[in-house]
């Protein structure tokens, strides 16, 4: 029966109601503070320390080339803030209404990719750049006029749940989605570039390590294989409809 369930695409109502409840959950344990800061910096120094180990302790330069560029600190600041949410929506409704045979892999994904960061949350808490006090600035607090430090936003998520991005996984979701399944060949392209450009994003405002990252691209490959177990695969009529309806995507 749960095979069965994830291996069907959904109306659209009922794939929304999913996604949402899925993603309620998500902010709601994701946004449990962590009463141990302590241990959320600790683990932070530990990330650096591995980095600046294996040479890839990049963050400190990326941000000040950055930073150095006109307009861009805000462009970066605003794209943090629009993307994770209306960009992986956008995604998913193109996916649905254009690619529904191969929704259910995609989503389930996203589904097991999240359960799985969720668990990262919880047993290894740990400080964004921006709040480890590193020398990173916050772009987007800075640029665009949002305090990610405010009491309101500090009620509505933990700035200790930083390992694993899911802005990195979820734009990997959508990255691979696109470059595999659009039909223009442009967008292919930009989905291909769009991770990449999201780890510009999320390393630019001081929001994640590269580390971070990795881990983000972790949980979706993790998550991947799970749903090639949970989900069937679409059979050879129903990839023929699905490429006969496939039309450019116009994100």
């Amino acid at each position: 029966m749960v095979r069965s369930w994830f291996s069907r695409s959904h109306s659209g109502l009922q794939e929304l109601g999913a996604l949402a409840v899925l993603y309620g959950f998500y902010e709601v344990v994701r946004g449990v503070p962590s009463e141990n800061v302590e241990a959320a910096m600790r683990h932070t120094s530990e990330i650096v320390d591995l980095e600046q180990g294996i040479g890839i302790y990049v963050e400190h330069g990326v941000q000040r080339a950055l930073d150095a560029l006109p307009v861009l600190p805000t462009v970066l600041g605003v794209a943090y803030v629009v993307l994770h949410f209306a960009g992986t929506t956008a995604a998913l409704v193109w996916l649905h209404r254009r690619h529904r045979d191969h929704f259910p892999i995609v989503r389930t994904t996203l589904i097991v990719a999240t359960a799985l960061a969720l668990v990262g949350y919880v047993l290894y808490p740990a400080a964004p750049p921006r709040l480890a006090d590193l020398g990173f600035s916050d772009t987007v607090t800075q640029h665009t006029g949002l305090n990610l430090s405010s009491d309101l936003l500090g009620a509505l998520y933990n700035p200790f749940a930083a390992v694993p991005s899911l802005h990195f996984g979820y734009a990997l979701i959508v990255g691979v989605a696109l470059a595999t399944l659009a039909s223009s060949r442009v967008v292919r392209v930009l989905g291909a570039l769009y991770p990449l450009a999201m780890l510009v994003v999320i390393v630019g405002t001081g929001n994640h390590f590269v580390f971070d990252a990795a881990l983000g691209g972790l949980v979706v490959l993790v998550g991947w294989l799970v749903a090639r177990v949970l989900v069937a695969e679409p059979s050879p009529d129903a990839r023929r409809r699905d490429d006969r309806q496939a039309e450019p995507c116009c994100l």
